[in-house]
């Protein structure tokens, strides 16, 4: 069976999503699918959600896509502006076609998917941004696995074999014992067997876990691979610090991964 890469947390970072497409590109994996936040904190959000258009199979919705599309919620000021100045830039598009492509992208995104066992190498696939119960916001903290055990247990409660999510920006396998390992722990693949397993496919534009380098996962006959692809960091940051109404933060902590 084919294999699939899975991505996830662009957010508007055209170098990364660029880094990891080449990296597909040279795996020769033809079919890519997206967890979502296509958008939000970066640069540039148009070239990001066209390249995602034309090489993604399958794109859900974000977060970040629903707060651009509608309005943000709970987010903290950073985060806030960065849509507005989003949805600002989307709808600024000169071209009426290219504008209207792209938000009947955004709008159509669905917010859960389903990969069979006839198309999934790893078996049947729960897909969500955030969670298998909240898809487009819940946090899957890997400090959940002590801090809120019970959540966890219900998580694992909601698909039956594998899922596979973003939005925290960690890579990493939970198993329901509840644990977590991380892809230095597991050297960087996890080979499926009959237990269940949810999977963080980590961000392509915005890493959390200290590493700096883009993450995305490759599902293959029976195990997850996870990627990270080297990306010219200080090109997007000075991209973020050249736009007045994205906060520099939000391209410095590209620094450090965090």
């Amino acid at each position: 069976m084919e294999p699939i890469a899975v991505i996830s947390d662009i957010h508007s970072n055209l170098e990364a999503l660029t880094a990891v497409l080449g990296d597909i590109t040279d795996r020769e994996i033809d079919k890519i699918i997206c967890l979502g936040d296509v958008v939000g904190y970066g640069p540039q959000p148009a070239e990001c959600l066209d390249m995602v258009l034309e090489h993604c199979e399958i794109t859900l919705m974000g977060n970040h896509d629903f707060a651009v599309m509608y309005e943000p919620s709970n987010f903290n000021l950073g985060a806030e502006g960065a849509c507005y100045w989003t949805r600002k830039e989307l709808e600024n598009e000169p071209d009426k076609s290219a504008r209207d492509r792209r938000w009947e992208f955004l709008g159509g995104l669905p917010v859960k998917a389903v990969l069979t066992d006839d198309v999934s190498p790893v078996g049947r696939a729960v897909l969500a941004h955030g969670s298998p119960r909240r898809p487009i916001n819940e946090y899957i903290f890997p400090d959940d696995v002590y801090n809120a055990p019970n959540k966890i247990n219900s998580l694992f409660e909601r698909f039956e074999n594998i899922c596979l999510v973003g939005h925290v920006h960690v890579p990493g396998v939970f198993l329901p014992t509840p644990d977590f390992y991380s892809p230095d722990e597991l050297s960087d693949v996890y080979k499926m067997d009959n237990h269940k397993v949810l999977v963080n496919v980590g961000s392509v534009g915005q890493p959390r876990d200290r590493d700096t380098r883009a993450s995305y996962v490759i599902l293959e006959e029976g195990l997850v691979r996870f990627v990270r692809v080297e990306y010219d960091v200080e090109a997007t940051i000075s991209k973020v610090h050249a736009v007045r109404e994205l906060d520099n933060y939000l391209g410095n902590r590209l620094r450090e991964g965090r």
